[in-house]
């Protein structure tokens, strides 16, 4: 059975990865199949053209993590799923992303919905004030702007 024995296992986080390579939606989802669940949410994140605190045009974001930040990925996936049956696999992207580009995947399988909807938004919620990952923001103008957590 998925639920207890996954969290048992230690095996609920199949993928928590920093990754300067460009990310691959379908190894995510693919991380997360089993026969078990019936329910699998996805996030991706992408660089846009624009941002409220941005004067011009946004050309490309520029992240970079401490070196822990794979180890605290791993940490903040694990509590996310804590209490849930469901299984996790996510990714962030560092380096130079132009607009389009994928910067965070999420893939959320679970038995129900519910659980993979909940776990899926807590994982990027928490994700967004917690990773040890920051951005450079560069606009069109070569205005850049570094953003702390939650930026």
């Amino acid at each position: 059975m998925l639920a207890h024995a996954a969290l048992g296992s230690g095996e609920t986080v199949r993928l928590a990865a920093i990754s300067s390579a460009p990310l691959d939606l379908d190894a995510h989802l693919r991380a997360v199949d089993d026969p078990a669940v019936g329910a699998v949410t996805t996030f991706v994140g992408r660089v846009r053209d624009h941002d409220p605190d941005a004067a011009s045009t946004v050309d490309a974001l520029e992240y970079s993590a401490h070196p822990d930040a794979e180890s605290a990925l791993q940490r903040i996936a694990e509590s996310a799923v804590a209490g849930s049956d469901a299984l996790v696999a996510v990714s962030h992207r560092i380096g130079h992303l132009s607009v389009g580009d994928v910067a965070v995947v999420i893939a959320v399988a679970s038995a129900h919905r519910g659980d993979a909807f909940a776990v899926c938004r807590t994982l990027i919620e928490t994700i967004k004030t917690d990773l040890p990952v920051w951005k450079r923001q560069v606009e069109i103008d070569g205005t850049a702007t570094w953003l702390a957590l939650g930026g």
